[in-house]
């Protein structure tokens, strides 16, 4: 796909018509069916789409974000995705600027791929930066195997709510210097390898205790806070160099003269402070225009995409009405308007398809896993000395994990019966804990009973806890009464071996909490 206009060709070649629909970046679902395909085939070659983004189904994607249909498993989905670019790229008339969320890699939205650790984990070995460059590196490689120019990542919100829904695990923690000097790793590791990324989401979700795929979150602080804090990652990552900035569906009252629109469609905060204030002049791209924060407010069809727009967004991503958005931005644009965001579009086109590589094929992320591992393992409460004498002891091991998404309440209340049976002589227990989820919605999936069951445990046994998982989740438990914490952060297997070897006292613990824990 080098049959790509320069950037002035484009801009004198293509008709308004054409150009307006190069704004628009639906989404592709991986696993579609045949009648699906072809109807963006038709959508690509009629208006003239300009990108997709790419997710797993429509199951998983926003729009069924509250899980009301279950997400069916292929395990061929990567070949799937390759040979869905191939065939969209046909259908297009100018080559079609392909993009998806990998923060930790294609395993975020696509099975039997290579899965790199969440940003907090890259934030406990925050004195390695090389390795988080390593990892946007690695990851843009595997994109680069598929047929991806853009990863729309990495987050630089500040992750300052513990009880933050949807940011949490995917931020670099809640230190602002941290998630600066990591994302511009991140971002400098991808570009080395000619991927394109998008720092988000923009003016910072990290504050928050809703989730924007659900309801429109409220960032109630004064300019000059926002300025010290939420805007300051975006701020150093603009002078520093990135190639787009995703805007998130916010209410920012401090930012606006008008606190009830959305930071996504504020013209306020995107042209006012992100353009003029902060001196962007490069792609922004909508977050998902599908989302509820959002959609559920605008019911005439192309509205919400003609707002989006007006207020500065290039891209719009996720867009689902796409015939009515090019009609009425069309009626209400200027020329000058579209022509200044495909010569931004344009430019960001011939930086991808200039870096098109020759086929190869995906990473082993092992090795760089193991580091990872190794230099974010984190003793948070107790000792080495403490671990090597509770070694000694006649000490029992207790695994609480669950092996299978559908079990239930009866069972897993059997499972708790029967390890209280098992340790009821024990006074020294070895304790391995994996939360049921990532995200912290329902105590992270933990039932009440498991969470009594463990506290009772650490206030009656000497217990020296290993945690596998978002170390947020560690807030239910009364850790402060363990012998000793240890925060593992991830279940891969390399994570569980480095465990391994630091209670077997052959492996020392290098890493630091990256968050404060309520």
């Amino acid at each position: 796909m080098n049959n790509l206009l320069s950037t002035s060709e484009a801009l004198k070649t293509l008709s308004t018509t054409e150009k307006v629909g190069q704004l628009f970046m639906p989404a592709a679902f991986i696993n579609d069916t045949e009648e699906d395909i072809q109807q963006l085939e038709k959508l690509i070659s009629n208006h003239y789409v300009g990108g997709l983004c790419f997710f797993h189904s429509r199951a998983s994607a926003a729009t069924n974000f509250e899980g009301k249909k279950k997400v069916v498993v292929n395990e061929n989905s990567f070949k799937v995705l390759k040979d869905l670019i191939v065939r969209y790229q046909k259908a297009a008339i100018y080559p079609l600027l392909i993009s998806i969320d990998a923060e930790w890699g294609l395993a975020m939205r696509i099975e039997n791929t290579p899965q790199y650790p969440y940003a907090i984990t890259l934030d406990a070995n925050v004195k390695n930066i090389d390795l988080t460059f390593e990892v946007g590196k690695q990851i843009a490689k595997d994109c680069k195997a598929a047929g991806i120019h853009w990863n729309l990542s990495p987050v630089v919100d500040i992750n300052t709510n513990p009880n933050n829904p949807v940011i949490g695990y995917r931020s670099f923690g809640d230190n602002k210097e941290n998630v600066v000097s990591l994302a511009t790793a991140y971002v400098k590791g991808t570009q080395s390898e000619g991927v394109l990324t998008s720092i988000k989401h923009f003016p910072g979700h990290g504050d928050t205790a809703t989730d924007s795929h659900l309801g429109l979150p409220v960032i109630d602080k004064t300019k000059a806070e926002l300025l010290e804090n939420e805007l300051y990652p975006f701020q150093k990552l603009i002078e520093n160099g990135v190639d787009s900035v995703m805007v998130g569906h916010l209410s920012v009252p401090a930012l606006t003269s008008n606190k009830s629109i959305p930071s996504s469609i504020n013209k306020d905060i995107i042209t006012g402070v992100l353009r003029n204030e902060m001196g962007f002049d490069g792609v922004v791209i909508s977050d998902a225009l599908n989302m509820h924060a959002v959609s559920k407010n605008y019911t005439v069809h192309g509205e919400l995409e003609w707002l989006a727009f007006d207020a500065g967004n290039d891209v719009l991503c996720f867009a689902e009405h796409i015939e009515a958005g090019i009609q009425m931005i069309l009626e209400n644009a200027t020329d000058t308007q579209i022509n200044k965001s495909i010569e931004r579009i344009w430019t960001l086109k011939e930086k991808a398809f200039r870096n098109t590589s020759l086929e190869q094929g995906l990473t082993d992320p092992s090795s760089l896993n193991r580091k990872i591992a190794e230099q974010s393992l984190t003793l948070q409460i107790g000792t080495a000395r403490v671990i090597e004498e509770f070694r000694r002891t006649n000490h029992c091991t207790i695994t609480i994990k669950r092996y299978s998404n559908n079990q239930s309440e009866e069972e897993i209340s059997a499972s708790i019966n029967e390890m209280k049976n098992e340790i009821a002589n024990e006074t020294d227990v070895l304790l391995l804990l994996t939360p049921p989820q990532i995200k912290p919605t329902n105590k992270f999936g933990f039932l009440q009973q498991e969470i009594d069951f463990v506290n009772q445990l650490i206030q009656t046994k000497k217990v020296v806890l290993y945690h596998f998982g978002n170390p947020y989740a560690l807030q239910f438990f009364k850790i402060d009464k363990t012998t000793a914490t240890v925060i593992v952060y991830q279940n891969f297997k390399e994570f569980q071996d480095v465990a391994t070897e630091h209670f077997l006292g052959t492996l020392e613990a290098n890493g630091k909490l990256p968050v404060l824990l309520n």
